[in-house]
């Protein structure tokens, strides 16, 4: 089900070792996004008062269909623009892919093909003036200050530069791409708000604002991913990165806590040497379609390979580190 893949065939792993990246982040003057600050402002600002009317007014199924798009988004996220359309550290045939693709989609974080371009960008030239959320420029930024302002000429200009063809010639992507415009307001805003009302006679106020309460929480897990674990946490496979292992935002991104695995092994389906974590959720997620067929060709870095980079560049926090 999940082959194990030797060194030679990802070439770059060695040269990555070989050639640690270079932070680079010259002062520069940013021009600040008005329209973007105040509806992210708004997005917040609307979402505490969701979680107010959570605990206070609302009923008990408006927090359980919360809960569960939060799950499900988290997936879509996690399993599916990141581990297989960022990354293609697996395959899943047309049904998984659309399924992905819809659970991606209620996250209202742009499009799969935007967001993968960018973290290709990400993981190319990681904490350089051509990363969309360099941590490099800060806590702030790399989690959402990157939003705010006009990107770096180099970010624009690498994001033209980046090989997506993979995604542009994808039907499930184009799709979702072509009716971004419809199915983003339907699936963020509208229908999260008309379900709760309709079937268990919530109120309109409640049900809105309980569901940006999800939104945020959703779009916030993803950038801690960008900020927290990119600041915090050790390094047990590669000290020379900024990523970190950082366990406990697993809980939040189902499974992405091993940062520091990820950018060192980029092209492993579970983002872990742990694959049968119990909180490596999306990588549960992936076996189980495996099993039925719809995921398959899953990436795997053999222990030859981890235990390599551990001794040459971990941090000596790695469990086996010594031994």
């Amino acid at each position: 089900m999940a082959p194990n893949l030797k060194d030679k065939d990802f070439p770059q792993a060695d040269k990555k070792i070989q050639e640690p990246l270079k932070t680079k982040a010259v002062k520069r003057e940013y021009t600040i996004l008005y329209h973007v600050v105040l509806l992210l402002a708004y997005l917040h600002i609307a979402a505490l008062h969701g979680v107010y009317l959570l605990f206070t007014s609302a009923k008990w199924a408006t927090l359980v269909f919360n809960v569960l798009a939060f799950i499900v988004g988290s997936y879509g996220v996690s399993a599916g623009v990141h581990r297989l359309w960022s990354h293609r550290a697996y395959k899943a045939k047309m049904p998984l892919q659309i399924i992905l693709m819809l659970m991606h989609t209620i996250t209202g974080q742009t499009t799969i093909i935007n967001w993968a371009r960018d973290h290709r960008v990400h993981h190319k030239y990681c904490d350089t003036d051509a990363d969309p959320y360099s941590s490099a420029r800060g806590l702030f930024y790399s989690h959402i200050g990157w939003l705010l302002v006009e990107r770096h000429p180099e970010c624009l200009q690498k994001g033209k530069e980046i090989d997506i063809s993979d995604l542009l010639q994808n039907p499930v992507l184009r799709f979702q791409k072509k009716y971004y415009s419809i199915l983003s307001p339907l699936m963020v805003f509208i229908l999260p708000t008309l379900i709760p009302m309709y079937f268990w006679n919530e109120s309109l106020t409640n049900a809105y604002h309980a569901h940006l309460a999800y939104l945020m929480l959703g779009a916030n897990a993803t950038f801690c991913l960008n900020s927290i674990a990119h600041a915090f946490g050790n390094k047990p496979y590669d000290k020379n990165i900024s990523a970190t292992k950082i366990v406990p935002l697993s809980l939040m991104s189902s499974g992405e806590g091993y940062h520091n695995f990820h950018h060192a092994f980029p092209f492993d389906y579970r983002s872990s040497e742990f694959g049968n974590d119990y909180i490596n959720f999306s990588t549960h997620f992936i076996d189980f379609f495996a099993r039925i067929g719809w995921a398959y060709d899953l990436k795997i870095t053999t222990p030859e390979m981890i235990a390599k980079r551990v001794k040459r560049t971990g941090d000596g926090t790695h469990r086996n580190q010594g031994e």
